[in-house]
């Protein structure tokens, strides 16, 4: 992966083939990417790398990472929790996103016309991180299905070693059960998943 802000914007995140061709993501939507990162920095945030992308911080913290997919191209906010967000710019970076922390871009033209929302957004991250303020955690765990619901029934060790896991744990084995088609192949993944209960681990933890 690279180490440099400025690669990323040449070549790309090095993390696939597509590094440093005119097929990465980053050379599709090369002039919307200059024009986030134009924002980013005349905000007064540092450039760093992050996970193979350049990512803007101030006072210590991380307040904003720009991604480029081929499908478009974002950028994501820090501690999205805390920011009002009048415009309605930010969207959930997933179905099983906790929370609306991102804005996805198509065209350069789109970066411009939502330059002003997007510095609000920006100086509020940066104010929240010199106060050192963190966005509230959803503890939250969604309805559990039936077939583990039936499982930690009838498994009294199994259903003492799920209510000891984190919130975030327990919502991992929900949304891993959720593209299961049959009861069936439910049952099965909850079956082979006992050990990994019992071990306090998550569902994708090995």
């Amino acid at each position: 992966m690279i180490t440099e802000a400025d690669d990323y914007f040449a070549q790309g995140c090095g993390r696939c083939g597509r590094f440093g061709t005119a097929d990465c993501a980053t050379q599709r939507w090369a002039e919307g990417l200059a024009a986030l990162r134009r924002l980013c920095l005349a905000a007064g945030l540092e450039e760093a790398v992050r996970w193979g992308h350049p990512c803007y911080r101030h006072a210590g913290r991380n307040v904003a990472l720009i991604g480029a997919l081929r499908s478009d191209f974002r950028l994501s906010l820090f501690e999205a929790g805390l920011l009002a967000d009048p415009e309605g710019l930010l969207e959930p970076s997933g179905p099983n996103a906790q929370q609306a922390d991102l804005i996805r871009f198509r065209s350069a033209a789109e970066v411009e016309a939502r330059a002003g929302a997007i510095r609000a957004l920006l100086q509020q991250g940066m104010r929240h991180a010199e106060e050192g303020r963190r966005a509230p955690r959803n503890r939250e765990v969604p309805d559990l299905p039936e077939e583990l619901v039936a499982a930690l029934d009838a498994d009294p060790e199994m259903a003492e070693a799920f209510a000891r896991l984190t919130p975030g744990r327990q919502r991992s084995y929900v949304i891993a059960l959720s593209d299961a088609k049959t009861a069936a192949t439910r049952a099965a993944r909850i079956a082979r998943w006992r050990g990994r209960i019992l071990a306090g681990k998550g569902a994708l933890e090995r």
